[in-house]
This record gives C-alpha cells, structure tokens and sequence, in this order.
C-alpha cells in the first residue's frame, strides 16, 4: 500500500474542500427553491426561511398544478424534447457518417458549407422572415425541424466515426451489407455513448428552451413548460390568479399561498422532471465526451 506525501496530502484535502465548496454553491439555490415551495406563503414572507420549511405545506404545488395549461404545456415539452433529440441524434449521425466516408465526392465543399454556418448568421429577423415562409410560425415543427442539425454534435461524432476501423465496414460490405445497413447495425451500436452525451445535452436543451416558443408561437396549445414559468415569474398578476383558482378548488390552502412561493413551485415543477432523468444518463454523457475528445 503506498503511502501519500506531505504535499498529495495537502492537495488532496484543499482539492475536497474545493470541490465540496462549489458542490454547496451548485446544490444551494435548488435545495432552497425547494424548501422556500414547500413553506407557507405568509409564513415565508417574514424571512428566514432556508434549510428546512418552517410552516410545510403543499398548497404552492395545488395551486401549480391546478391550472390546466400547466399539463398542455408539459406535453408539448416532453412531445418536443423526445421527438427532436431522436431526430437529431439520426439526422446528424447520418450526416456525420456520410462525411466520414473516405470515398465521398466533394467532402471538403460539404464542410466549408457546414462549417460557415458556425460562423454566421442570418438573425432574429430573418429568421422569422424563413420560419414564416416555410409556414413554421405558430406550428409545433418549428420546434423539431431547425433543431436537427448540430455542427459541434457533427464535429463529436465525425471524430469517432473515424476511429471506427475501415476493416469492420469492408467486412460488412462482404457479406452483403449496404450503407444503411452498415449505419444502422454497426455503426449506432458501437457509437452509443456519444450518441447517449448527445442525447443528453440535447434533450437538456429542448426541455429548457422557451425562446422559440415565445417568439415563433401564439397559440396557448403550443406554450412550452418554460414559457409557462417564465409568465409566472415575470407576470405578478398571473401568479396572483394561479394562486385564486387555487383557493377556489381547495379553499383551506388560500392563506398558505404567496406569489413569491408560488414561482419558487413552479421552478421546481419544471426542473425535477429534467433531474430525475438524467442519474441515469451521466455514465454515457461521461463516457461519451471521454470518447469524443480523445479518438480522432
């Protein structure tokens, strides 16, 4: 068994502390979300309200979740973010895959193509102006089309498409196999973890994502859970109302209801779906950056 020196000793203690310290900075503004929710809100208005609920109720998440949009806006959510990571995870591995074939004509006209458009963009006008051409506006596939395609994803993936050994494909090839049925037996497979860190980062982003909900859409059917929030935070009068409709259905919880304690509920409802998913992703998201950043 070796023993430490002095010196990894006192690094590793300062590195602990270190990473304990940032861990707290991270945990502490969710935990005390959570706690400020489950407090009444009269109570919480006094103050001092930080580690544990000092009046525990849950009359902020009733109310919550006694609006009906709130449930319309959490399936369009989930709707947008399975739907457009698994086309995005394909479309983009079938682009990466075609571009890492060493046979392709024009490769390198492809790439400063695609590449140019990590560079420049047309903004917000115009792009409303293309979203309203192509008939997009206030239609659910404006938050699936203009997200299939990533070129920092393709760069992850057209570098561990390369490392793939050119024998594997030419056997597959052999024994009668074509493109598509070399990408979608050999390939996906042996690429998983990146496609999984992939999924993740991108799934994280459609369900977080309410700009284009805000900007691209008006009709109440198409309002995301983040757009939801965002009204909630931003508009005191419709956290007010939340908070009413709430006393109406249950009337004993009308005084345990704040607006302040209403929206600390409501960012817990929109995050906990999101934290609850993602334990179980991060040994591919690990494992798929490790990938991605030494093969190439």
């Amino acid at each position: 068994m070796s023993v430490k020196s002095r010196g990894e000793m006192v690094f590793s203690i300062f590195n602990t502390v270190v990473m304990l310290i940032i861990m707290f900075l991270t945990v502490a503004p969710f935990w005390f979300s959570l706690v400020g929710s489950l407090n009444e809100g009269l109570d919480y208005m006094r103050g001092g309200v930080y580690f544990w609920p000092r009046e525990f109720t849950w009359g902020n998440y009733i109310a919550v979740y006694s609006d009906p949009s709130i449930y319309s806006a959490y399936f369009v959510t989930a709707a947008r973010t399975i739907l457009g990571t698994v086309l995005h995870v394909l479309f983009t591995a079938l682009v990466a895959y075609g571009i890492s074939r060493p046979n392709l004509k024009g490769k390198s006209v492809y790439m400063i193509y695609i590449m140019l458009t990590m560079f420049f963009a047309g903004g917000l006008v115009p792009t409303y102006l293309l979203y309203r051409d192509l008939g997009l506006l206030d239609n659910f596939l404006v938050f699936i089309i203009p997200s299939m395609f990533s070129v920092w994803d393709l760069m992850i993936l057209l570098s561990f498409f390369r490392s793939i050994p050119e024998s594997i494909i030419e056997s597959a090839k052999i024994d009668g196999a074509g493109e598509y049925r070399i990408f979608l037996r050999f390939i996906i497979p042996l690429a998983m973890p990146a496609l999984a860190a992939i999924s993740l980062f991108n799934g994280v982003g459609h369900w977080n994502s309410y700009f284009d909900s805000l900007m691209f859409t008006t009709s109440e059917s198409l309002q995301t859970i983040q757009l939801f929030l965002m009204r909630v935070v931003t508009d005191a009068t419709f956290a007010q109302g939340m908070g009413a409709q709430a006393a109406q259905l249950v009337p004993q919880q009308a005084k345990k209801i704040s607006p302040e304690t209403l929206k600390l509920a409501m960012m817990i409802a929109t995050t906990a779906p999101i934290l609850l998913i993602y334990p179980f992703l991060q040994r591919f998201f690990v494992k798929g950056i490790m990938i991605g950043s030494i093969k190439g």
